[in-house]
Parts: C-alpha cells; structure tokens; sequence
C-alpha cells in the first residue's frame, strides 16, 4: 500500500500522473520541485524505508536509452538498456539495488512517450537491422504494471517495429498486459529464478517460484518467447540439487522450444554497494557467505564460481540448445559454446539530476 505520493509540481496535471493517483485515493500527496529532493539526500535508511515505501511521479529530461558496455547483449550486435522506473517493489536480500540508491522510494518516470521517442532515435542509427532492449535493471519491468500501464503502451509501440528486439525482465506473475494480446516475435519475457529454498529465505515479497512457472507456462501456451536468467547463482551445501530440482520444476511445466535465451552468473556486486548493504543487515546470512574481493567486485572464489557456472551449463543443456546459454561474469558476458565475448551490464549508481 501506498501511503504517500510525491509528486513533482511539473507533471502535477499530468494525465498518467491524475490516473496513478486516482489508484491511491488516501495516500498524502507531497509536491516537490525535483525528485532527487526526495530521493538523493543522505541520511535516508532503506531498510526502514523498503517495509513501507512511498512512489515518487517525476520526469525524465535526459538519457532515456543507453547504449550498454560494448558486445553486452544475448545474440544481438546492437545493445542499450532503459529504465522508465527506479527501484523494485520487491525485496531481494541480493540485489544491489539496495546498496546503490539511498532511497527505497519508487520513481515512475511518467513521460513514456519521450522514452518510446528515444527507441526510435536508437533504431534509426541501425536501419535494417536488429537492434536489442533491455528493461528491467533498475526495476522490474512488470511488476508494478497495474499501476503505471508503461508495458501495455511499450507493447503496442513494438507492434509496428519488428526490428526492435526487447528483453522485459520480471520475477513479477503481472503478465496480463501479454496474455490480453497477440504474441509479439520481438518481445522475450524474461523470468529470474533462484530455488525454492533460497527464494523462500532471500526474495521478500516475491511471487513463488511455482507462480512464476505458471505464469511462464501460461506465456509460452500464447506463443511468447521466453528467457530464463539464473542470475545471480547463490552458493549453499546443496547447491547442485536444489538447482537441478529447480531446472526440473521449470521444464516440467515449460516447453524448452519457448525458451528464447538462458544466462546464467555467480553472485557479484560492486564492493562498495555490498558494504552498504552489509550495514543494513549485519545480521543475513546469504551476506556473510564466503566471498572475495576481485577487483572491486564481491563474488565467489574463481574456483568456486567456474564450478558453479559448469555445472549448471551442464545441466541446462539437458533441456535447452548449448548455443542459447550465456554466462555472465562480474566484467563480462560470454557465450558458453565460444560466441563473442560481451562486456556485462554495470549500473552507473549514481541519480542526478534527470
């Protein structure tokens, strides 16, 4: 629930802003000048914030699409990534989120249309070819859609520009705005998985890993194409059987000639997002694991994640075609049967001034 909204007084009458808010009719309403007002000043605690956060309505001026670290991508040669949303309604004890931003607040960017116009400036630089999208790094891309409606419009601007390749990247079973039309070739929905056993401890608020199958079955039976992202893998002592029983749970309802796309990487974040988190849970388990400092990168030992990477490698290509399996390392993404090397996604971190 909702308790506040802030609003940014330029996108007061805004429609989607008016439409969002109707959806909250008692929550207080704060106006500020600027987002980052709310969002950037230090002192905030995001743990305190994230058990009752509150949605800030805002404009985006500048860098609507980026173009992603140089080979980034799943197959494709031209790559950026968008976020029309920062932060995740859910509550994952690993997600860097929670030591990158000072506030657990979400930010809907509600100029949808600037970001659309922005993909079209990006598909005129390539005419005639395939260019990819990635959504769903600085939130999820689904979850919250009931509320800002941001894919259903994505979906229809896709329709028209079979050219545009768009990853939506969710642990979210809000799949309506997909299952209430036709299947598009150019869209994968892409599903995060840990296992049962560790989702139940360390993915709070997040939709059982039998929901999520469901609704990745539900997408398939509709002709969607689908992505599996084990990522990030978390050690623990029966790590192999808790993911082949995951793998096995997942196939047994999926039928593996949906699966567009499936990567995998070890747990790893920037060694001063993982201090921060440390200081919000001393106490978690999952972040007193035994990991190292690589290169100012907190991950497993090489040892230990080279172990974890082919095991699960090994198994995925009982069910799913070698060449569709990507690794992602700390600095780098590469295809498991010798594609080009890609360099990962890393967050710049910092919120300015839109």
């Amino acid at each position: 629930m909702i308790n506040t909204l802030y609003i940014e007084n330029a996108v007061l009458d805004h429609p989607r802003v008016v439409e969002m808010a109707r959806r909250f009719p008692s929550a207080a309403r704060v106006s500020c000048e600027r987002y980052t007002a709310v969002f950037n000043p230090k002192g905030q605690n995001f743990r305190l914030q994230k058990q009752n956060p509150s949605l800030i309505l805002a404009r985006k001026f500048k860098n609507f699409v980026l173009a992603t670290p140089q080979g980034y991508g799943i197959g494709g040669l031209n790559n950026y990534y968008f976020s029309h949303m920062l932060n995740c309604i859910y509550d994952c004890r690993y997600c860097f989120l929670q030591g990158m931003y000072r506030s657990a607040h979400y930010v809907v960017f509600v100029n949808y249309e600037d970001f659309l116009g922005a993909l079209d400036e990006k598909l005129a630089l390539h005419p005639q070819e395939k260019v990819w999208f990635f959504s769903g790094y600085d939130c999820d891309s689904l979850a919250l859609e009931p509320v800002t409606g941001f894919a259903s419009l994505l979906l229809q601007f896709l329709e028209s520009r079979p050219q545009a390749m768009m990853e939506l990247r969710t642990k979210s079973t809000q799949i309506q705005p997909l299952l209430g039309r036709e299947s598009l070739p150019n869209v994968v929905a892409a599903f995060s998985f840990t296992p049962n056993e560790i989702a139940s401890r360390f993915e709070h608020k997040v939709p059982s890993v039998a929901k999520r199958v469901g609704a990745m079955a539900k997408l398939a039976a509709g002709g969607w194409r689908l992505g599996l992202r084990f990522d990030p893998l978390i050690y623990e002592e029966d790590f192999e059987s808790n993911y082949q029983k995951l793998f096995r749970q997942i196939f047994k309802k999926v039928d593996s000639s949906a699966v567009h796309s499936v990567t995998i990487g070890p747990f790893r974040m920037p060694r001063g997002y993982f201090r921060n988190v440390v200081r919000l849970y001393p106490e978690d388990g999952l972040l007193a694991g035994a990991f190292q400092n690589r290169g100012g990168m907190v991950s497993y030992n090489a040892d230990q994640e080279a172990a974890m990477l082919d095991f699960c490698t090994r198994q995925l290509g009982e069910y799913v075609a070698p060449e569709i399996i990507f690794s992602c390392f700390p600095q780098s993404r590469q295809n498991l049967v010798g594609g080009s090397s890609d360099v990962g996604y890393v967050s710049s971190g910092s919120v300015n001034d839109e």
